[in-house]
C-alpha cells in the first residue's frame, strides 16, 4: 500500500526530530520510503497557546502494514522521540499525521482517511505538493483548495 504522512515539530531540535522520525520510519516492517518533500517552517495554526514555529514535511512511503497497523506504529515514533499530550494542538516534539493511503477510506472515531485537515492546511498541501505536483494525491484531489489556501506562511526551510 502507498501511503503519505505529514511530520510537524516545534519543540526542542526540530530538525533532529523530523530525522529520527524519518529513521524510524523506514525501520517499519515491510516499508520503504519512495520520497520525502522539501522541509517547511511554518507558524502554529490552530493552537490554544503561544507556540514556537514548527517545521513540516510530507513522505511517501510504501507499506505492507493496513492503516490501522500504520497509525499505531507512527502514535509509537512520537512517543519515542518524545511526544506528550497535554492539551489539543499543543506544542510537540514530532507529530505524525496519516494523511492518505492508496484505496482506504476511513470515517471511524480513530481514523479518517484521508485526514480531514488537508484542504485548509497550507503547511500540509505546500509539501504535498512536493510529492505530487498534480495536486492529486492517492485518489485525493487538492488542486483547488490549495489555489484557494493562503501559502503565505510556508517557508521553505533552509
Amino acid at each position: 500500500m502507498l501511503a503519505v504522512l505529514g511530520l510537524g515539530s516545534n519543540l526542542g531540535d526540530r530538525e533532529a526530530n523530523l530525522a529520527g522520525a524519518l529513521d524510524r520510519l523506514e525501520q517499519l516492517p515491510g516499508t520503504k520510503i519512495l520520497g520525502n518533500s522539501n522541509v517547511y517552517e511554518t507558524a502554529p495554526f490552530d493552537v490554544p497557546s503561544h507556540q514556537e514555529d514548527y517545521l513540516n514535511c510530507c513522505v511517501k512511503l510504501e507499506t505492507g502494514l493496513d492503516p490501522e497497523t500504520l497509525l499505531d506504529r507512527c502514535l509509537e515514533i512520537e512517543a519515542q522521540l518524545g511526544r506528550v499530550r497535554v492539551e489539543h494542538h499543543g506544542a510537540r516534539t514530532l507529530d505524525v499525521d496519516l494523511l492518505v493511503c492508496e484505496g482506504h477510506f476511513s470515517q471511524t472515531p480513530r481514523l479518517t482517511l484521508p485526514h480531514p485537515g488537508i484542504l485548509e492546511r497550507a503547511f500540509v498541501m505546500v509539501p504535498l505538493s512536493d510529492l505530487f505536483p498534480t495536486h492529486s494525491a492517492l485518489g485525493l484531489d487538492f488542486a483547488a483548495a490549495y489555489e484557494a489556501v493562503d501559502k503565505s506562511g510556508v517557508r521553505l526551510y533552509k
